[in-house]
């Protein structure tokens, strides 16, 4: 478990004061028997290693300023240190990976018949808050969407421009996207690949949870698709080409495009437009719940068109809605502008 705890990380611990870069902090022989024992028997990287010290050295300084050995720290002390970690700006996080650390020790130390209990074992890190999706402005959504490169590939243009309509507005993930086929076939429904059925306006996609639904597309969406499929087939000599794929949305030598793809054509899209944010296709979904809920209000029907199976789920784009509500009210209403007088 300390390798695999110590290989992920990369969390920067707080920078030391002149005081203790003069006077390190002194490790009592089980903390150097401990790193001593993860060193040789789990072979940890030098970096690793020196990540046990620098929580360990830690916890020494904890248990000093509760004048409490090492050995003799109880659960209240731990959650004690938890406390000051978290008051003092460390993320929960980087609380966890320390005291990852400390448990390693302690279970060690139990082993070793050095402790009777592990003071750290029912101690967990505070909740790191759970960060807002991130979703683009309606203008910028609208104005990556509307990009025209001058002098660019047609043939990638148009794929490009038909996967930033699907994205943005259907709000399809971006593995629902790449498992696109042309057309519906046995084989296709099978293997859990989508498609679209234009006529109809309507994209069948397999989603999270292997579960089928079907989003129904906007004008541009459509138009983008008709774009994208009358040249798709023309570098590899027709439809019937066998170097083609019966994927939708294909790279240069036929074959289905990768989610990885994806991801770098709309970077590059978003530089080439002029947004400040680099945009990722999941950025264009959450983009596609924020404006939709803004516009309608209707959280059940944003539900259903992303697939969540909880409503739960979509209710964080209710937070987005709030945030776009509120600064609405601070830039326009005459109380929330006007700053209060000075009694």
């Amino acid at each position: 478990m300390a390798g695999k705890r110590g290989a992920a990380r990369t969390e920067k611990q707080p920078d030391a004061t002149p005081a203790q870069e003069a006077q390190p902090i002194a490790l009592p022989p089980e903390a150097l028997r401990y790193l001593e024992f993860v060193r040789v028997e789990k072979r940890l990287a030098a970096r690793t290693l020196a990540l046990y010290t620098l929580d360990l050295e830690k916890l020494v300084q904890f248990a000093q300023g509760v004048n409490q050995p090492l050995l003799a720290l109880q659960n209240a002390h731990i959650r004690r240190f938890v406390a000051q970690m978290h008051s003092g700006g460390r993320s929960g996080r980087g609380i966890a990976l320390i005291l990852s650390g400390w448990r390693g020790f302690f279970t060690w130390a139990g082993r070793q018949g050095l402790v009777a209990h592990n003071p750290v074992q029912d101690v967990r890190a505070p909740k790191a808050p759970k960060p807002l999706p991130k979703a683009l402005g309606v203008d910028d959504a609208v104005r990556l969407a509307e990009h025209e490169q001058p002098n660019a590939d047609p043939w990638l243009e148009a794929r490009d421009n038909a996967i930033v309509e699907l994205l943005y507005g259907c709000g399809l993930r971006v593995g629902e996207l790449v498992g696109l086929d042309v057309i519906a076939t046995s084989d296709a429904h099978s293997q859990g690949l989508g498609w679209l059925d234009l006529e109809a306006g309507e994209a069948h996609v397999f989603g999270k949870g292997s579960k089928r639904r079907s989003v129904p597309m906007g004008k541009a969406a459509v138009a983008a698709v008709q774009d994208w499929l009358a040249i798709r087939a023309q570098p590899f000599g027709g439809a019937h080409s066998p170097r083609l794929a019966a994927a939708l949305f294909v790279g240069r030598r036929g074959a289905r495009l990768t989610a990885q793809s994806v991801w770098l054509r709309l970077r590059e899209r978003s530089q080439l437009a002029g947004l400040t944010t680099p945009v990722h296709p999941h950025m264009l979904r959450h983009s596609f719940a924020s404006h939709l809920l803004q516009s309608s209000g209707n959280l059940r029907a944003v539900q259903e068109l992303l697939g969540h199976a909880n409503i739960t789920t979509t209710q964080v784009y209710t937070r987005l809605d709030f945030q776009h509500l509120a600064q609405v009210y601070d830039a326009a209403h005459p109380r929330a502008r006007r700053k209060p007088q000075d009694d």
